[in-house]
């Protein structure tokens, strides 16, 4: 295979050894010639992430406006400015250029995710060639560059190990991994998961200790992190289910208006007699009343409101469609690494040949006690304070303390022993003084251990050493403790270490020796035996307590919660127990989903709980899985590795304070503190914004039914009109900036959270919607009709008839708002009586505005109304009450008659 052809397909590196790697990219220990890595460099391009072909900005921005709802507000405001009402046609114009201006920002801040991860590449790196070190621009990297890297530097390209020394690598962007993965020359099998390809470093990953020597087998667009960069480029973005609802809805509502308007005008010209341009001006105007081209603005309002509160309590949400979204998520696909856990190390059990000491408190913060297994104050043991002496001893970790946050200096495993050994009443810094240190070996996945020698302040030497369980039993001659018979109890650690990984913890073992005092260099000879065992220390990466209680959340709102993560099975499982995710978790790996094909994935992945060893790849197909079963799905991530499938579903979700830019840019909602709990807070909110939305839809359609029946059975009955258009206009316009915000303002209704996820395909005209649509539309004309009959048959004028109409209506809609406030209960209670505040304030504004129309009179000349007697007030009001006695009556027959009955079946 020549150099020309490495990169034609996926090539399993991590398989082939390190000399066969060499001889196929025609490379070796002096590099290549610059002669050869110039002619490589034009064959396979720089070391970058190509630029996607875009969209021109002017043609993403008139995109905007390709949509049935925005011709129909747009036709809205054509019909309102040609009745002489300039300002309700500016209005609505604004509103759709606000839209579209949104959609436009947010659309353009999707595509910076491909940017976001072009930058992650290393501005520069060390290479070998011609036997001579240099340092160039990592763009310049070739396939068969040989690269020297050490602790600190990001990994400039896949590379595939030659020589490895104490090296481990930060792959937590491609893996979800809180621990670095140690890395040696050995080969895996070419089936090996990602996150343990020992020999090979990944582009974009972070060298956290030692040094080794590489060759370079995949660039660019060719590397691990570019794969998952052309995954993002080929998720489409998802229409949100409300705008794919609003936008039908918008479709057959332009039809179903300009064919009334149609047949209205011309049966209202042929069949009575009307001159056509009077029946014009009734048309437009019933075209205008039909229209609720507040809507769209009332919504968008809702959906900020539903912003602000979430921005509350740690989720900032970057797309407004989201809000409402949140609220229909029927699974939530969470990361396990810093959303579910901590991401914070902690030291759990600590196992010695007495017995078993528990550690209270999780994270780096040094807050906790020792305790026994049954809760009560830990029995001194000598041999565990000497452990807890060698943990602390054996370890270049440092805490450090910022703004009230504990964060590590170092390895997180070696953060936790510092944790640890201060829990213990040991100050860290003041025991390292007096214990100095004189010597050490580092730890070197291919010894697996640590081992460090100091001053005893007895006047000895002492050795402490750290690490594999296994690896320190097989240096150590005996074993410490009170129950100790000399020799090393091998059925008892074995036990113990099983024990502790049947709990999805890691291990590590510490010894300690004795050295002669003249001794000041420490050799492998020294520690190789004649060590005593004083027992093992188990991590984990701790569940947050606040995630537990909000999976129990999740969980009685019918939202599922499934666990994808780049960790290893067992620990994944055991994390999912402790958060109750499900009864009895059950696990997927990756390499089992890989065998599967996408419709036994759909059969399947409704019961699986935890996904390990997952891939982007895998991550990307258990979304489309879920989306393919009608679930709205969230997805949280952090990494670079997540950013594909944050983007492919319905709500992504990134990580604010350790999520990489790629996918926050890929993401719709930001949480601020990582915290799987902020989903959930999040979800409760945008439920409580959809309520909001379909209050709004439930108050409006209904309103503007009324009036419009009202015409247009006038129109057919050959009766005098009730009301005049610009009667009509004055209606829509002192309720829309009114009473048609208000229920945007309304807080969460009881039980909120107790209540099933809304279906996909749920339409956004319920059945029960749709019914009170046309119930109420039938009750407010009968409204109307019943008081204008009763005004004139009392001697009103037909002006007078025509404003006891038009209070009649507004009186009906303030009491219909009482009703529609809560969806789920009855309205007659102390609580629904009061009303909130926004609520009081616009029926204030609104009364107000009644009675400037009713009384004042530059109105009178304006709207062509009249006053109203004192008792004929009173009647309108009694009208009013009733009327929202026979809706709550109506609200729970309904229930009773069909349980499931709702405004969203």
């Amino acid at each position: 295979m020549s150099a020309v052809d490495i990169q034609s397909g996926p090539q399993a590196w991590h398989a082939r050894t390190k000399e066969e790697t060499c001889a196929v990219l025609a490379t070796g220990l002096d590099g290549l010639g610059h002669d050869e890595a110039g002619r490589r460099l034009g064959t396979h391009g720089p070391n970058q992430l190509p630029a996607t072909a875009r969209t021109h900005p002017v043609l993403r921005f008139l995109a905007q406006f390709n949509n049935a709802l925005i011709y129909f507000l747009l036709s809205a405001a054509i019909a309102a400015m040609l009745l002489g009402h300039v300002i309700d046609g500016v209005v609505i114009v604004i509103v759709v250029v606000v839209n579209a201006v949104v959609g436009f920002i947010q659309e353009g801040k999707a595509e910076r995710a491909l940017d976001a991860i072009r930058d992650m590449i290393a501005p520069h790196t060390v290479v070998v060639r011609e036997g001579e070190r240099h340092t160039v621009d990592a763009r310049e990297i070739v396939p068969g560059d040989l690269v020297v890297l050490e602790a600190g530097d990001k990994v400039p390209a896949d590379i595939r190990l030659i020589r490895a020394r104490g090296l481990t690598a930060d792959e937590a962007i491609l893996t979800g991994e809180s621990v670095p993965a140690e890395k040696r020359e050995e080969t895996v099998p070419a089936d090996t998961a990602l996150g343990d390809r020992l020999p090979i470093l990944h582009s974009g990953t972070l060298i956290t200790t030692g040094q080794g020597h590489g060759v370079v087998v995949a660039t660019g667009s060719r590397t691990e992190i570019g794969r998952i960069s052309n995954l993002i480029g080929n998720v489409q973005t998802l229409t949100t289910p409300l705008l794919r609802q609003i936008n039908e809805f918008g479709r057959l509502f332009t039809w179903f208006a300009i064919g009334t308007a149609a047949i209205l005008f011309v049966f209202a010209v042929l069949a009575r007699n009307y001159d056509w341009l009077d029946a014009l001006m009734v048309v437009v105007a019933l075209a205008v009343g039909v229209v609720p081209e507040g809507l769209p603005a009332v919504i968008t309002i809702t959906l900020a409101i539903g912003v602000r509160r979430m921005a509350a309590r740690n989720a900032v949400v970057r797309r407004l469609p989201a809000v409402e979204t949140l609220g229909a998520t029927s699974v939530i696909c969470s990361d396990k690494t810093g959303t579910l856990t901590k991401n914070e190390m902690t030291v759990r059990h600590v196992v010695t040949a007495g017995g078993v000491t528990e550690l209270a408190g999780a994270g780096y913060a040094p807050e906790g006690r020792l305790a026994a297994p049954d809760g009560g104050t830990a029995r001194p043991d000598a041999v565990r304070d000497t452990l807890i002496r060698a943990a602390l001893l054996c370890n270049d970790a440092r805490l450090i303390e910022r703004d009230g946050q504990w964060a590590v200096l170092g390895d997180p495993m070696e953060g936790a022993l510092v944790t640890l050994a201060a829990k213990a009443g040991l100050h860290p810094e003041t025991e390292r003084e007096i214990w100095g240190r004189l010597d050490e070996i580092p730890f070197d996945a291919q010894h697996r251990f640590m081992a460090t020698l100091h001053d005893d302040p007895d006047g000895t030497r002492r050795i402490f050493v750290k690490g594999a369980p296994e690896r320190v039993l097989a240096m150590c001659t005996n074993q410490a403790g009170e129950k100790a018979t000399g020799a090393i109890d091998p059925a008892y650690w074995r036990q113990r270490i099983d024990a502790a990984a049947a709990e999805g913890e890691r291990v590590l073992g510490f010894a300690v020796g004795t050295a002669p005092k003249d001794v000041a260099r420490l050799t492998f000879a020294m520690v190789e035996t004649g060590l005593t065992f004083l027992g093992v220390a188990g991590f984990i990466d701790p569940p947050r307590e606040e995630a537990i209680a909000a999976v129990a959340e999740c969980r009685s709102a019918g939202i599922a919660v499934k666990m994808i993560t780049g960790d290893h099975n067992g620990t994944a499982v055991a994390i999912a127990r402790k958060l109750a995710i499900a009864d009895d978790p059950k696990a997927l790996e990756g390499s089992a989903l890989d065998a599967m094909t996408d419709e036994e994935l759909r059969r399947t992945v409704e019961e699986i709980s935890v996904f390990a060893r997952a891939t982007p790849e895998h991550k990307l197909r258990i979304v489309r899985a879920l989306q393919a079963n009608g679930h709205i799905v969230a997805m949280t991530g952090d990494g670079v590795n997540d950013a594909p499938a944050v983007k492919q579903a319905d709500v992504g979700v990134a990580m604010g304070r350790k999520g990489t830019e790629a996918a926050k840019e890929a993401a719709q909602m930001v949480l601020l503190d990582d915290n799987f709990a902020s989903i959930v807070a999040a979800v409760h909110e945008g439920r409580t914004v959809y309520d909001n939305i379909r209050k709004v839809i439930g108050w409006t359609l209904p309103t503007n039914g009324g009036e419009v029946l009202c015409v247009i059975f006038a129109i057919l009955l050959g009766l005098t009109l009730p009301m005049t258009p610009v009667q009509i206009l004055w209606i829509n316009m002192i309720l829309t900036v009114t009473l048609g915000l208000v229920l945007a303002f309304e807080p969460s209704e009881p039980g909120v959270m107790r209540r099933p996820p809304r279906r996909r395909d749920a339409p956004i005209l319920s059945r029960f919607l749709v019914w009170r649509i046309a119930f109420v539309s039938l009750i407010f004309m009968l409204g109307v009709f019943g008081i204008f009959e009763y005004a004139l048959r009392r001697g009103y004028s037909e002006d007078g008839a025509r404003t006891m109409v038009v209070n009649m209506l507004v009186v009906m809609e303030i009491f219909y708002l009482f009703n529609v406030r809560y969806l789920h209960r009855t309205s007659f209670s102390l609580i629904g009586a009061m009303g909130t505040p926004a609520v009081l304030a616009a029926i204030a504004v609104v009364v107000a505005a009644q009675l400037l129309f009713t009384f004042a009179p530059f109105m009178h000349a304006l709207f062509d109304s009249a006053p109203v007697a004192l008792p004929d007030g009173l009647l309108i009001l009694a009208v009013g009450l009733v009327t929202m006695v026979v809706l709550e009556l109506e609200k729970t027959l309904m229930r009773k008659v069909s349980p499931a009955a709702s405004w969203n079946a």
